[in-house]
């Protein structure tokens, strides 16, 4: 796997040479060998690129990201072959059997939220991460009393503010909107990679949401973003770069310390390994 985040940010031309992906604009020309690449964001709408090398980026298991006029990502692209036994596990996935998925879901939220309370701690929000911490032990099975909710609020008001609802039009929220993007575009590649399909989810069951399980899956992992955000101000000239450098970020699971895409991957196949196996017990998260 690919080690580095490639943002092209400007006017370009790009194409595959040898192996290479070759940039050029009206300046220079930059050559990045492809097995070196986990994920290129196509930051501008100005850039053009060949069908030869999109199609080794993608043999490649590069994640391509579109984005739009605004610069926020709008599409990724998707390979039509992932894992060889891709057919074999999504009939698994299809009969994941309804208690695991609750009970994998409320360990979802129980870390999520253990994540929330941990960052609120290291922030001096005590009241706040002590109340976090009342939540933790009172999730059920699928989150039925929305511990999550309630949480977040919790969560969002005591790092961003009282007034602060994540439905605002504001930087802070625009910060995050992208960040959590590209979180998801990140977990989309495992998924598919491991030979699952995004649509089905466990909790989330959104008919128009095509990353239904990458959203349920991502949640614990949002935290690294709101982590970025918080040290934000409104006059970073660049904040999406900042952002982009998470995954220069070195987190322990399963025992090591792991770049962040390695551990989505081992925290992924976890997953899938305790809906298959019908334990729960088998769920790897990770630690900063």
């Amino acid at each position: 796997m690919g080690f580095r985040c490639v943002v092209i940010k400007n006017r370009s031309k790009l194409d595959l040479r040898m192996n290479y992906l070759v940039c050029r604009n009206a300046e220079e020309e930059k050559k990045i060998y492809i097995p070196e690449i986990s994920t290129l964001i196509l930051d501008s709408t100005a850039i053009s690129l060949t069908c030869a090398l999109i199609s080794e980026l993608i043999k490649n298991d590069v994640k391509i990201i579109f984005c739009d006029e605004k610069h926020n990502p709008e599409s990724e692209a998707v390979p039509y072959h992932t894992n060889y036994n891709s057919v074999a596990n999504i009939k698994k996935q299809i009969n994941w059997q309804k208690h695991i998925k609750e009970e994998v879901w409320k360990e979802i939220v129980k870390e999520k939220i253990k994540q929330q309370r941990d960052f609120l701690i290291e922030k001096g929000f005590t009241k706040e991460a002590k109340l976090l911490d009342s939540y933790i032990n009172n999730v059920l099975k699928n989150d039925k009393t929305n511990r999550e909710g309630h949480a977040a609020k919790v969560y969002f008001n005591a790092l961003f503010g009282q007034s602060f609802a994540r439905r605002d039009q504001n930087f802070i929220n625009s910060a995050l909107n992208y960040g959590y993007s590209v979180i998801l575009s990140c977990f989309n590649r495992e998924i598919a990679k491991l030979g699952y399909l995004t649509q089905i989810g466990i909790w989330h069951k959104n008919e128009f949401n095509f990353f239904n399980l990458s959203s349920d899956l991502m949640e614990p992992f949002r935290i690294l973003i709101d982590r970025a955000v918080y040290n934000f101000t409104p006059e970073e000239n660049d904040f999406k770069m900042k952002i982009l450098e998470i995954f220069n970020l070195q987190v322990r699971i399963d025992g090591k310390m792991q770049y962040l895409e390695n551990a989505v991957e081992i925290y992924c196949q976890s997953i899938f390994n305790a809906l298959e196996d019908n334990d729960a017990g088998l769920m790897k998260f990770y630690e900063m």
